[in-house]
């Protein structure tokens, strides 16, 4: 197969997350089983026009803002000539409103629609147009009746509200590398240590998890919090935990990279994730296939990671003090959080890129073979 990707960034735009990461972990799989694959997105200082990164060709276009009009573009006077055999809308955030002008049979791939939780993120006229934009790229996706990929039940059932059938719907779960994220890297803190894990973003409401750490910090001698990632909220961040009183015990380790960040996933007691909303949680499962447990919001996405008791614990999105609850309990019960950790393991081994990819490959001929009115081979 001839594959074309449409999505706004790649794996080493700084500003990527796991929309990204899902993306090059499937495909880059898929190109391995012998297909083409090319990936167009936007730009960032430093990168190259066009590269091959695991067997994906990159090209690289237009600015962070503005790339939607880009594949509109050089869909017309570049890609179209290229004859590919399927198309892939990667969609996040703003759509690229590809069903009203792409002829190849297309395929989406939905993580989770941001719906009102943009207005936390976002200025009210950018969240606006990103809200509108979202509501109007799902119409037209329902309309044209494109079949989807979503990541969990939590985004299925998004997407059912929003009048989607359910049989146009397939999973292709976020996943984990195992090679790279397994226990035994690093040794347990020896003294009480929590982290987070994940894009430093308004919405993912890392505030309350300091607000939750500073009402613990003087009942647990030695209590110390880790902020692994980046983001454009870091800088405010910062400066609560500095309002806080927290400073000294809350480090914020900017970007790291992959060892690095195995590391303190081995090495912290657990994770903790405050977020308002996800599509899945893949910090979740790389959190647990290193053999640590996670305390989550209970949000859509979110509770499709976190088993509730058996592989974390889940809190009322917020609730600062249930949060702060959930933490204290976790810190003084050793075998609770042995048994979590053994569950999570478990859990998480349920979760393989390569399973994933081969079925990715099925949909995809599937629907190329649809369009020419012949069965697909399975």
């Amino acid at each position: 197969m001839k594959i074309l990707i449409f999505n706004w960034q790649d794996i080493r735009n700084p500003q990527g997350g796991g929309a990204e990461v899902h993306l090059h972990q499937i495909f880059s799989r898929v190109a391995g089983l012998g297909h083409e694959v090319t990936l167009f997105c936007s730009a960032f200082p430093g990168a190259p026009r066009e590269e091959v990164i695991d067997g994906i060709r990159v090209i690289r276009e237009g600015g962070r803002y503005l790339f939607n009009f880009r594949v509109l573009l050089r869909y017309f006077t570049r890609f179209r000539k290229e004859r590919y055999d399927v198309v892939i809308d990667d969609m996040n955030k703003i759509p690229f409103f590809t069903p009203l002008y792409v002829k190849e049979p297309l395929y989406f791939i939905i993580h989770h629609l941001f719906g009102k939780s943009i207005f936390q993120e976002a200025s009210f006229p950018l969240a606006l147009y990103v809200y509108l934009a979202e509501k109007l790229g799902v119409a037209v996706c329902r309309w044209r009746k494109v079949p989807l990929m979503v990541v969990s039940p939590s985004t299925r059932d998004e997407m059912k509200s929003h009048g989607v059938p359910d049989n146009l719907m397939e999973y292709a779960y976020n996943c984990v590398d195992h090679r790279i994220h397994r226990p035994g890297i690093a040794p347990k803190s020896e003294t009480p240590l929590i982290g987070y894990f994940g894009r430093l973003k308004k919405y993912k409401s890392v505030d309350h998890l300091l607000s939750a750490f500073a009402l613990l910090r003087e009942r647990i001698p030695g209590l110390r919090l880790v902020v692994i990632g980046d983001g454009d909220y870091k800088p405010a961040l910062q400066k609560i935990a500095s309002d806080l009183g927290i400073e000294e015990n809350v480090q914020f380790t900017g970007y790291v990279s992959e060892s690095e960040k195995v590391s303190w996933l081995n090495r912290i007691w657990f994770m903790v994730n405050t977020s308002s909303k996800e599509g899945w949680g893949l910090t979740v499962i790389e959190s647990n296939a290193c053999g640590t447990a996670v305390i989550g919001s209970d949000v859509p996405g979110l509770r499709d990671a976190i088993r509730e008791g058996q592989t974390g614990l889940l809190y009322p999105y917020g609730n600062i003090k249930s949060l702060s609850g959930k933490i204290h309990d976790l810190i003084n019960d050793a075998g609770m959080r042995e048994r979590l950790s053994k569950q999570a393991l478990e859990w998480a081994s349920e979760f393989n890129w390569n399973s994933v990819a081969e079925k990715v490959t099925v949909y995809l001929r599937r629907e190329i073979e649809k369009k020419k009115g012949r069965p697909a081979e399975r």
